[in-house]
């Protein structure tokens, strides 16, 4: 009997997990359609007489593109620049600006530069492993030796955690992908590789 709960639960669990992006993903079309969808097609309707469902997201995007291609050019980039500076007047608007620009800037590095590797790393207490990612280098100039930094995600947020600066001597490297590593911390555990290589 304990067997047939425990599978049951396992694969509760396992559908609860599968189901989080299905349900993002259901959220996020929702907030899109409700919040420039429903209100562009409202618009329209009302100046052309026509409705046309989906118009909203397309504009949406073909604003994004021209945005993108505007700011890909030297007089985009200026007037970023010249809106950057304005910025650090407004105290509140430049610590909000800052934090966006470092989100942009992390988000546009080559893929795998961001989170380079999963590592295994020594946390609160000797024996007590946790899982992070090598986000970078530093060169201990005293010592000659290099250290890692490591981001350590925080649950129920893996976007939110610390970042820890250890020697390489202090953490373990699992053999895992990066993506493995996520579903670990994401699933609880439930989900993810068997074994540290």
């Amino acid at each position: 009997m304990k067997k047939i709960f425990r599978h049951i639960r396992t694969f509760i669990i396992r559908g609860i997990i599968t189901s989080i992006p299905l349900v993002l993903t259901f959220f996020v079309i929702r907030i899109l359609y409700f919040t420039i969808d429903l209100r562009i097609t409202r618009l329209l309707e009302k100046i052309i007489g026509i409705k046309i469902p989906g118009l909203g997201i397309l504009l949406l995007l073909a604003f994004l593109y021209l945005f993108g291609l505007i700011a890909s050019n030297v007089i985009g980039r200026q007037l970023l620049n010249i809106l950057e500076r304005l910025t650090k007047y407004i105290p509140f608007i430049k610590t909000t600006y800052r934090v966006g620009k470092q989100i942009s800037n992390t988000l546009s590095l080559p893929e795998g530069e961001a989170l380079k590797r999963p590592v295994l790393v020594e946390y609160l207490k000797p024996g007590i492993w946790t899982i992070g990612f090598v986000t970078g280098f530093l060169n201990d100039k005293t010592t000659g030796e290099k250290l890692l930094k490591v981001f350590i995600p925080m649950p129920p947020n893996p976007a939110s955690g610390i970042m820890v600066i250890v020697r390489e001597s202090q953490t373990r490297d699992p053999g895992w992908t990066v993506e493995e590593a996520f579903q670990v911390i994401i699933s609880a555990g439930i989900i993810g590789p068997d074994e540290i290589k």
